[in-house]
């Protein structure tokens, strides 16, 4: 691998802190989870998108919203 390809690959990973608005696949990369189950939390409501002319993106706040309703569904385990 040359050192513009690690580069590229690092920045890849990187996130702009920045944004709003995300795709699908950069949704599931901040959820560590993969595409197709970003692509079916999406379908079952479960996290909300907004349609930007003919692009569908994922609200950074819709991401939040989702961890926030799952951390406090779950009971609290005793730490042992």
């Amino acid at each position: 691998m040359t050192t513009t390809a690690a580069f590229v690959s690092d920045a890849e990973t990187e996130f702009d802190p920045t944004l709003l608005a995300l795709t699908v696949e950069e949704a599931a990369r901040r959820l560590c989870v993969g595409r197709t189950t970003m692509y079916a939390l999406i379908r079952d409501g479960a996290v909300e998108t907004v349609p930007i002319g003919r692009l569908r993106r994922v609200p950074v706040k819709a991401i939040s919203a989702y961890l926030d309703a799952h951390m406090h569904s779950r009971p609290k385990s005793a730490a042992a």
